[in-house]
């Protein structure tokens, strides 16, 4: 296995072109965090034909709450939110130029479609290391809805943030492929 694979943001296409699930990779720069409800208003801004807060051509967005910054800490406990709760909004935001997603948990079949068309990628990053993610992030800022509280659009700088690629611009799913081979060990033990 060689070593990780180091992404600044922007994505580019032609960096996602060379991403296969299962691919440990560092994101480095610029990257944007939203959940449910951050999600519902750019796709009601879309819809009326506003602006959204950043210009989603070649962004990733990171399923995130953060929790409080302590004193001397840029951020809070910053782990990955469920990625299926954004999943009826994904679409969209994909067709508008979003590459790059970064969560935790399966996505569904047309957000991956949507990603494979428009050529995107979904991370996942490990639940459970909220504090050690957070050490990750070296800048933070609220630059949207900030009456949504941990729910706010933020903009953080990534400093070689750890996370697998799980779904790849060919349809590849790590989910799947991952419970496909759990069962066929799983077989051969009991077989």
């Amino acid at each position: 296995m060689s070593g990780p694979i180091r992404l600044n943001t922007p994505l580019k296409d032609e960096e996602i072109a060379k991403l296969n699930i299962g691919d440990f990779v560092l994101l480095n720069g610029v990257v944007y965090t939203a959940r449910d409800a951050a999600h519902q208003r750019m796709l009601e801004i879309l819809a009326q034909g506003g602006e959204l807060p950043f210009d989603l051509a070649g962004q990733v967005i990171y399923y995130v709450g953060p929790a409080p910054e302590p004193p001397g800490h840029v951020i809070g406990s910053a782990g990955p939110t469920t990625a299926g709760r954004m999943d009826s909004y994904t679409p969209e935001l994909v067709r508008h130029g979003l590459k790059g997603m970064i969560g935790k948990g399966q996505r569904s079949r047309e957000v991956i479609y949507s990603m494979v068309e428009c050529r995107a990628v979904y991370f996942t990053a490990i639940g459970g290391a909220a504090a050690l993610l957070a050490e990750k992030i070296k800048e933070s800022r609220i630059i949207a809805f900030p009456e949504l509280g941990p729910e706010a659009i933020r903009q953080i700088v990534l400093d070689d943030f750890p996370a697998i690629v799980a779904n790849d611009i060919h349809g590849q799913d790590l989910f799947k492929t991952g419970w496909k081979r759990y069962r066929r060990r799983k077989r051969r033990k009991t077989g």
